[in-house]
């Protein structure tokens, strides 16, 4: 398999193509290196390039004979997206509509593509399942939303097939500890409290000890990157096996409040970390909980990192080695 992995240069692009890259596929990552990292691609080729640009991807695609595309290429950060939903609206549902017509240009037909979890919006029952009704309450997952139809519809008029996979919460690193995350700015809940440890910032913000939960702070649900990546692995290799169109949601099925994933980065790393509580956050539900049994039953998936502290070990272990991320 020949594949193009857009955005692969960015924390779960560059996991899944070290996944990829495992299998034997030749795997060419193209991105515009404006949040990833080009030290994130170790051993495959490397294309800046961006995913407007029309005639780099269908150079791309025929130079390298590309069969399939794994899409990672997308803004991400729902505080952004509110604030300026131009960029999202243009880069995500304008960008991502430009790959699909070259592709289907070039008979490329087979796409993995890059969801979340934020196209439910504020969920009915904590366990999400992929029937959850989906009603995004900010930019960014509607953008994804807005993709996900749109291939539907491609897959319906055009005959392209796709797997789309809706994360939670992604964290950890390769256990090699030579990529991992390193984000600007940084938002996710993990790298933060270990950035506290190490003295990087001020101190770890909770937001909100008032939730109908055991200790009064919000529930997530975490999964280890390479456990995303290897579902991308299996999706692709079902897409080649003629598993039609279809959607997935990725996650561990189990939960933890922000309280515990303090406690258990403190007991990894020795530290403590200084924290202070503010108020909470618009549009943060209390608890929110993948129901991943689809994926399981129709691909086999199963989730290596189940254990919390084993998880931020692995992340612990690419931040101690590189403090100021890839720059460092």
């Amino acid at each position: 398999m020949n594949i193009l992995v857009t955005g692969g240069a960015g924390y779960i692009g560059s996991h899944t193509v070290r996944l990829l890259e495992k299998t034997g596929s030749r795997v060419i990552v193209y991105d515009n290196l404006v949040t990833g990292h080009q030290a994130a691609v170790k051993n495959s080729v490397l294309i800046k390039g961006d995913i407007f640009d029309s005639e780099r991807l269908t150079d791309t695609i025929k130079c390298y004979s590309i069969s399939s595309v794994v899409h990672f290429a997308a803004y991400s950060l729902v505080g952004v997206s509110m604030a300026k939903p131009q960029d999202y609206y243009h880069n995500n549902v304008a960008g991502t509509l430009n790959l699909l017509d070259v592709m289907l240009e070039n008979g490329v037909k087979k796409l993995v593509f890059s969801s979340t979890a934020a196209v439910y919006g504020e969920p009915e029952k904590s366990l999400i399942t992929e029937e959850s009704i989906k009603n995004p309450t900010n930019v960014y997952g509607r953008t994804k939303l807005i993709m996900e139809n749109a291939m539907a519809d491609y897959s319906r008029a055009y005959g392209l097939t796709y797997i789309a996979l809706r994360y939670f919460n992604a964290c950890g690193a390769d256990a090699a500890g030579d990529i991992g995350e390193d984000h600007q700015p940084e938002t996710h809940l993990i790298p933060l409290v270990l950035k506290a440890c190490q003295g990087k910032t001020k101190g770890l913000s909770i937001f909100g000890e008032d939730y109908p939960t055991k200790d009064g702070t919000c529930v997530r649900d975490y999964i280890h990157v390479n456990d995303l990546g290897q579902a991308h692995v299996l999706a692709l290799a079902a897409l080649y096996n003629g598993h039609g169109s279809d959607v997935y949601n990725l996650g561990n099925g189990n939960g933890f409040t922000v309280r515990e994933i303090i406690a258990a980065a403190e007991a990894v790393t020795g530290l403590t970390v200084p924290q202070t509580v503010a108020a909470r956050r618009v549009g943060d539900p209390a608890v929110l909980v993948a129901g991943a049994d689809k994926i399981r039953q129709d691909l086999g998936w199963q989730p290596r990192y189940t254990d919390i502290k084993q998880i931020i070990a692995t992340a612990w272990r690419w931040h101690q080695a590189h403090p100021d991320g890839f720059a460092g």
